[in-house]
């Protein structure tokens, strides 16, 4: 098991009293910062099922969470041609 001591991203919602911390983001958060459920699971991002709106703050948060947690992927290299 590994130790991450690492504080995770958080969105936030507008409550009645101003805002507030969330408890993950949106479906449409995800959709909007190009990413699906699964890999979102994957990264460790916290997803709230129940929450409907999309705040655009929580999808430019997001992009930048993305950019740090996604894995580069190396281009293959071409076969060499004899």
């Amino acid at each position: 098991m590994k130790s991450n001591n690492a504080p995770k991203p958080y969105p936030t919602t507008n409550g009645r009293q101003g805002k507030r911390l969330g408890k993950g983001f949106s479906r449409d958060e995800l959709r909007k910062a190009g990413t699906s459920l699964s890999e979102a699971h994957r990264l460790g991002i916290p997803i709230d099922h129940l929450r409907r709106t999309g705040h655009d703050e929580n999808v430019e948060a997001l992009k930048s969470i993305l950019a740090k947690k996604k894995p580069r992927v190396k281009p293959k290299k071409e076969a060499l041609k004899t």
